[in-house]
């Protein structure tokens, strides 16, 4: 099993927006897809998380199929946005190379409107990767920003999704992957790797920008 590995974001982007998962149950999804954001019944006090690891949110959500999360959304919010709650966040749990003291920990996680986890990244077949996927909480005043200015667009992949799980099963996993955007490391400024525990970029492997940003 694996227990930890690189921690980086890996998602697909363009110089402008970044693209998030959410699972939701139809009668928060389709309100939703129709306003182009977040409306009732969605609970602004509660937190929600946003995943740009599109394995990871088969992983979670059981490709669609658990219960509460039957619809699949893409969710296209800016990059500013994005980052500044990446900005604002505390991790889930301590760590010493992001925190100076378990104190400082504490103080950061009462109040900060954002939580960030990693979690064991997942290959569509669904077995864990030898790397971290990052995994985004929003409360309070990031989750009325998120709602209110950062959407660019709602669109429901579930049906692509479904598509996509039958040739995972089928053992096409594949040529399911090729009709998936690529997921790319996106670029932080080291100060920011170091606030959320990622890892610095000049310690991995270079890849190519998106077409976007050549």
């Amino acid at each position: 099993m694996i227990t930890d590995g690189p921690r980086l974001i890996r998602a697909a982007y363009t110089s402008q927006t970044i693209t998030v998962y959410q699972a939701y149950p139809p009668e928060i999804a389709d309100p939703a897809v129709r306003a182009g954001t977040f409306v009732a019944p969605f609970n602004r006090d509660r937190m929600t998380w946003i995943k740009p690891s599109f394995g990871w949110m088969m992983h979670r959500s059981g490709w669609g199929h658990k219960p509460g999360q039957e619809r699949i959304l893409a969710i296209e919010i800016s990059r500013t946005g994005f980052e500044w709650a990446l900005g604002q966040s505390c991790l889930s749990h301590y760590s010493p190379s992001a925190y100076d003291s378990r104190q400082a920990w504490s103080a950061a996680k009462t109040s900060s409107p954002v939580r960030v986890q990693w979690d064991p990244d997942r290959a569509l077949t669904g077995e864990p990767l030898a790397r971290r996927a990052i995994q985004i909480g929003l409360s309070g005043s990031a989750v009325e920003r998120y709602v209110t200015d950062w959407i660019r667009s709602v669109s429901d992949i579930t049906a692509h999704v479904h598509s996509l799980e039958k040739l995972v099963r089928s053992g096409h996993a594949d040529s399911a992957a090729r009709q998936l955007p690529a997921e790319l490391i996106y670029p932080l400024e080291p100060a920011l790797a170091r606030w959320i525990g990622a890892d610095p970029r000049d310690r991995l492997p270079q890849v190519p920008a998106p077409e976007s940003e050549r």
